[in-house]
């Protein structure tokens, strides 16, 4: 299964540089260490958007659950980095009642 209208999620440039690719961030340090170990940078957060975006279109879901909030779809799979060493992640998308477009939650280096 492929995420819904994968080709049009959007990703929020706040959720980039202030979020997943932040050292400041309490919650999303950690991830940010992860994502700019590959090359990604909060000043070129449009690179690293782009590339959350391809990989929403290139990579299966994993997981869905309901949620009062709408669908919530996980995509395991790699993610195209600047240094080219791709890595495996997951990324998080939440499809609202009221919307078709998917919008990112999170992402994160995979488990799998």
């Amino acid at each position: 299964m492929r995420l819904p209208n994968a080709e049009q999620a959007r990703v929020a440039p706040e959720k980039t540089w202030a979020y997943l690719l932040s050292t400041e961030h309490r919650h999303g340090r950690g991830k940010a260490r992860f994502f700019l170990r590959y090359g990604f940078t909060a000043e070129q957060w449009v690179v690293f958007a782009g590339a959350l975006r391809a990989h929403a279109v290139s990579n299966g879901v994993i997981s869905v659950r309901e949620t009062p909030h709408g669908m919530i779809y996980a995509v395991d799979g790699i993610l195209e980095t600047p240094d080219g060493r791709n890595p495996r992640v997951l990324t998080v998308w939440r499809l609202a009642p009221d919307s078709e477009i998917p919008r990112l939650v999170t992402a994160y280096p995979s488990r799998s």
